[in-house]
């Protein structure tokens, strides 16, 4: 019993070495494939990108439907021929991204800060010198993933942090985790975002933390609805009680693209009086410039993200709140009906 014993300890542990190693192998030879790929000029990687919009628009149709109901909701008041327009240039910018993205792991700071320009960065230091903590909005906008430069952007006074949603896929998400990172940001996750500001807070140490807003709530995180883009939109508010419990300053990061690898991200101040705002205030106002940015330039919002995926009637259906929290109703109201 004892040899038996001994002898299914050894197979976990070797089960456990090899899937340790197993993961380590992928990763660095996604490392490598994707470090080797990024020494390529941009010249080189946007030829790349227009292959794969070949492939991905005309090819294979990659959510091709689901842009198609997005735009035209989101545009009822555009011709047929403007949406095809608008949709065939969200997928070169799409494709740009997919490239740019591999590009920014060799990138110097001085080719970075070339591609990606900030302006209005004066008003986040005058808080941060102030003693006030910074909140930045900004929505999925090409290409966010640049926007990790800022750093360089600012003094070395300055601590910045970005929310982070893990990846499924473990190679990627240690990958771009490390990548994110590399201009000298902290990515934060979700479940520790509350913990980490306080901390700060303790320490008198003023933050700037970008929220990506325009996401979607899971069911039970969804406490506020408003109109975006023509639709009744669930939205996530953790980014305003944070900033309202700690009375931070809170920018919009307005994105801009320039031309073809070339963007502009423009900080405007919507308040440094967040804890005086109505509750989700904030929120809709928000919601109001990233539309605005969103209709100014509709080709570079991730259109493919299923944004509207949830629904009111399907929420005051299955869900209700209680005491400031969304439950699960006990019988849906239309079983009740």
């Amino acid at each position: 019993m004892q040899r038996y014993t001994f002898y299914l300890f050894c197979l976990d542990v070797s089960a456990f070495f090899f899937n340790f190693a197993s993961v380590n192998i992928k990763y660095y030879l996604l490392f490598v494939v994707w470090y080797l790929c990024s020494l390529l000029p941009l010249r080189v990687h946007y030829l790349l990108s227009d292959g794969i919009y070949v492939v991905l628009y005309h090819l294979i149709g990659y959510r091709r439907r689901l842009v198609q109901k997005h735009l035209v909701d989101s545009f009822p008041e555009k011709s047929a021929e403007e949406i095809i327009v608008i949709e065939r240039r969200f997928y070169h910018q799409l494709c740009d991204y997919f490239v740019e993205t591999v590009k920014a792991m060799t990138m110097s700071e001085r080719q970075i800060r070339k591609h990606m320009v900030f302006k209005g960065t004066e008003n986040i230091e005058q808080c941060v010198a102030a003693g006030q903590s910074c909140a930045i909005y900004l929505g999925h906008n090409f290409n966010w993933e640049w926007v990790t430069s800022l750093p360089l952007w600012m003094s070395d006074k300055v601590h910045f942090g970005q929310l982070y949603h893990a990846l499924e896929n473990p190679e990627f998400d240690h990958l771009l985790l490390n990548q994110r990172q590399r201009w000298g940001a902290q990515c934060i996750a979700l479940t520790d975002i509350l913990r980490v500001t306080i901390e700060y807070k303790r320490k008198n140490q003023p933050t700037v933390i970008g929220y990506l807003g325009d996401q979607v709530p899971h069911w039970n995180n969804i406490h506020h609805w408003c109109q975006f883009m023509n639709h009744d939109t669930p939205v996530m508010t953790g980014a305003e009680r944070i900033a309202r419990k700690n009375k931070q300053a809170a920018f919009y990061l307005e994105m801009k693209k320039v031309k073809r690898g070339y963007y502009e991200g423009e900080f405007k101040l919507i308040t440094r009086d967040t804890h005086l705002l109505e509750e989700f205030e904030l929120t809709d106002i928000y919601f109001k410039m990233l539309e605005e940015n969103i209709r100014r330039q509709p080709e570079i919002w991730l259109w493919s993200h299923n944004r509207w995926k949830r629904t009111r009637e399907e929420f005051d259906s299955r869900f209700e709140v209680v005491d400031g929290k969304v439950r699960e109703r006990q019988t849906p109201v239309s079983a009740a009906i």
